[in-house]
């Protein structure tokens, strides 16, 4: 696994799970942005949740799937991984 989501893999997950194509660059651009300004709703985020529990066999950490910017998300996540969760 792992030790870390990155941006790039973040937009394959938005575009596997929530069907929305946004660049790593723009991903980058837009750290702080809504998820929603870039076009995920809740329903997208908590499949990308999903696709990440999947490949990881690991459970995401409960607040995940509410998340509200790209930056927040990654945080957390990332946060989980390193503490072991």
């Amino acid at each position: 696994m792992s030790d870390r989501i990155t941006l790039e893999e973040l937009a394959e997950l938005m575009k596997k799970a929530a069907g929305v194509t946004v660049s790593p660059q723009q991903l980058q651009e837009q750290y702080d942005a809504g998820f929603d300004t870039l076009g995920i709703d809740s329903l997208g985020l908590l499949g990308i949740v999903g696709e990440l529990e999947n490949r990881y066999s690991t459970p995401m950490p409960p607040d995940a799937e509410r998340s509200k910017t790209p930056r927040q998300f990654l945080d957390l996540v990332n946060s989980a991984f390193l503490a072991g969760a």
